[in-house]
């Protein structure tokens, strides 16, 4: 059977490298790709001539089509394209092709052969090959880390403009999929593996647009605000989607129900750390203000997750618990501290956004750290004794699977 594939291009104020761009990717499709294909330019509410170089390209070349949007949002475009597609595979790339396009049928066939549902370059693996400045690439692996240690995701890029999904898949995704803009590819991969579905990684060799126009801080600063509506999703049952999951690997008995807890509140204090570290940061140096705003927001931290994430409450051993969380909060602080240390020694003059990405980073791995000890040690039933951790806060004794 004659399989197809469409890629979906969002433009937005793209007139000086559009025509350049679609002319390479046909050229090269025609040329290579072995499956019928069609290049949508889906632009948005540009207000250059973008719009009219697309219309050009419609018309000029075999399997392009133009379609336009009045409100900016390249999720919105995605959203468009991919839910009116008769394509069998739906793909979308930036319109700069910093990714090497080699790399493009590697990441379509497993979907055509069914092996897997959506499909991710990704510039964070062995195999790789990435040019990019300094602050971007920690921006991005402070990101990928944040994702992994405060919502369990699995995948190592989010970010990269370069994914593809069964079609089949997409359309019953993407209704619950709420995000406009740059979180919606994280979001839609997350509530992928919250499904059940096959993720595919393909490593990318990818290069920088020095002419790229992202708000690097703010569209970072939205995708924490995005990971805090998907952790309250997650914690009420609502992030869900009408699809058949695929067999996947059971987690330790309890830590399915404890890890979407321990996320939202992780996401929270991380938010709030941030916001006391940026504060303090106006009257003493960043060392000083990140152990400041890591100590005040660590006793909150353990009190939510000893009442919320284990199930402890009353006073009883509640001191010693929060003198150990006070070691995790140690292992944190030694973490976060080195990083901002090595971070100015290596560039003194290192911008503001450059610190918190480096601290974001950090603390992501100090998360994780920090969730380990206190399943296997600080709150481990059999150092509570099972009266004193309850596998739900509803319920007075504890069940025999959460003694793991």
């Amino acid at each position: 059977m004659d399989r197809m594939v469409e890629i979906a291009i969002p433009v937005y104020n793209e007139q000086h490298v559009l025509a350049c761009s679609v002319r390479r990717l046909h050229a090269y499709l025609e040329e290579t790709f072995p499956y019928r294909f069609r290049i949508t330019i889906a632009d948005n509410a540009s207000v250059d001539g973008t719009w009219q170089v697309a219309q050009e390209l419609e018309t000029e070349l075999h399997g392009v089509r133009a379609v336009r949007l009045e409100q900016k949002g390249r999720g919105r475009a995605l959203r468009h394209v991919w839910s009116h597609s008769d394509a069998d595979v739906v793909a979308y790339m930036d319109v700069d092709l910093s990714t090497d396009l080699d790399a493009f049928f590697p990441l379509v066939a497993p979907l055509i052969s069914g092996h897997s549902d959506l499909a991710i370059g990704t510039r964070l693996t062995r195999g790789s090959a990435v040019v990019r400045g300094p602050r971007r690439e920690l921006i991005s692996r402070g990101y990928n880390v944040l994702l992994r240690t405060t919502l369990a995701a699995r995948f190592t890029d989010a970010q990269c403009g370069f994914k593809a999904a069964r079609t089949v898949i997409a359309r019953a995704l993407l209704p619950s999929v709420q995000d406009e803009k740059w979180f919606f590819d994280t979001e839609l991969l997350l509530l992928a593996e919250c499904n059940g579905l096959r993720i595919h990684e393909v490593p990318v060799d990818w290069v920088d647009d020095p002419d790229s126009r992202v708000d690097v801080l703010r569209t970072a600063l939205d995708d924490v605000k995005g990971m805090a509506r998907v952790a309250r999703r997650m914690l009420t049952g609502a992030f869900d989607a009408p699809v058949e999951s695929r067999p996947r690997p059971r987690l330790p008995a309890g830590m399915a129900r404890q890890l979407p807890t321990f996320a939202i509140i992780g996401v929270f204090s991380t938010i709030a750390q941030l916001v006391l570290f940026v504060l303090l940061r106006m009257v003493m140096g960043p060392l000083w203000a990140n152990a400041v705003s890591l100590s005040i927001t660590t006793v909150g931290n353990t009190a939510a997750n000893r009442r919320f994430t284990f199930g402890v409450t009353g006073r009883e051993r509640a001191f010693r618990q929060q003198l150990e969380g006070g070691l995790a909060f140690l292992l944190g602080l030694a973490l976060s501290t080195g990083c901002l240390a090595l971070l100015h020694a290596l560039a003194p003059e290192a911008p503001r956004a450059v610190e918190i990405a480096a601290l974001v980073t950090a603390n992501g791995v100090a998360t994780l750290v920090r969730f380990l000890l206190m399943r296997t040690w600080i709150f481990h039933p059999r150092r509570l004794g099972r009266r004193s951790a309850p596998a739900d806060p509803t319920v007075g004794t504890a069940r025999k699977d959460e003694v793991a």
